[in-house]
């Protein structure tokens, strides 16, 4: 078998090629597999995430963070991790069939979101127009003004909707399946701050010229954007079978430094439980990476040999470099 990676990142969304950039200046081997399903990749375009004056799409991101890790020579494979095994020295990686022997696995694979009833071809093309959307954190903003509906019930569609009220006035919750199943409580705020409140079922959504069109037992709605509040799918099943602690939601539960409860398991990203955000998941993929190292070195001294001189090329320092541990403040 071949000589294990140091670490294996499944999944190259912002928090896998963060953390790989990281792991790959730290001078460990490690590989990169994706299965091509990175949720940044749907994004038309994102204003709020620092650098990039005008916004930048999902695409073009995740290219720039790609060619960057290969800078430093970046392993990216693709295919689909289908299941961990504990194997010495720590993991044994199974994607078809390939098998690939690990100290250490990061988690990076994050989030699938549910989607309301809409052709797939009608729901690729209202995303890219930004007739519908997923995340009123990262895109509140553009629907400022503009009149909105929200797909959902319970508190999550209640939530959603009284977060977008601070953009709009013109906001329509609309249960997906039948009747809203809200509290008295809940349907008093949202009667108190102009909610309007619809039962479903919610017919196939469709597009006519600049709106999109909720079908509702009552009548069919034109907005300017809709937002399906209806939760998401958490790619945690790979560390849920090797025993890790995972949320009733399925989000995988660690430490400060990103550690799963399963020794030599990390997670990083929409997979954990926090805020679904970009910047939020290359945080903690930084966190992850460093921490693996310093996990790493505890076991087995991380240790420089003395570099090739190269009689063409300015030359190095010959001596021995002795990596020690980066240190890392508590979290608050």
């Amino acid at each position: 078998m071949d000589t294990p990676f140091d670490c294996i990142v499944i999944g190259a969304g912002p928090a896998g090629l963060t953390a790989a950039i990281y792991l790959a200046r730290f001078h460990l081997k490690i590989r990169v597999i994706d299965a091509g399903q990175s949720r940044t990749a749907t994004i038309p375009r994102t204003h709020n995430h620092a650098g990039y004056p005008g916004g930048i799409s999902g695409e073009n991101l995740l290219a720039r963070m790609r060619e960057q890790a290969g800078e430093f020579g970046v392993d990216l494979a693709h295919g689909l991790v289908e299941k961990l095994e504990r194997a010495d020295p720590g993991f044994l990686v199974h994607a078809g069939e390939e098998r690939w022997p690990t100290r250490s696995v990061l988690l990076t694979t994050g989030v699938v979101n549910n989607r309301p009833p809409i052709a797939p071809e009608i729901h690729d093309a209202a995303l890219e127009r930004g007739l519908l959307r997923y995340c009123p954190i990262c895109d509140g903003y553009e629907v400022t003004d503009r009149r909105v509906g929200v797909i959902g019930t319970r508190t999550h569609g209640f939530n959603e909707a009284v977060f977008l009220r601070m953009y709009t006035r013109d906001v329509t919750l609309i249960a997906p399946d039948g009747d809203h199943a809200l509290s008295s409580e809940e349907r008093a705020k949202l009667d108190d701050i102009g909610v309007t409140v619809l039962n479903g079922p919610c017919r196939p959504l469709r597009i006519e010229g600049e709106h999109i069109f909720v079908h509702t037992p009552q009548e069919e709605l034109a907005f300017d954007s809709v937002y399906p509040a209806l939760g998401s799918v958490i790619r945690s099943e790979l560390a849920i079978l090797l025993g890790a602690q995972a949320s009733e939601e399925g989000c995988l539960v660690v430490d400060d430094h990103q550690r799963t409860s399963v020794p030599g398991l990390y997670a990083a990203g929409d997979v954990t439980k926090g805020l679904d955000q970009i910047s939020h998941a290359m945080g903690e993929a930084g966190v992850a990476a460093t921490t693996i190292r310093n996990d790493l070195s505890q076991a087995t001294p991380l240790l420089r040999a003395t570099p090739a001189i190269d009689s063409d090329a300015e030359p190095e320092s010959a001596d021995v470099l002795a990596h020690t541990l980066v240190p890392q403040r508590d979290a608050c």
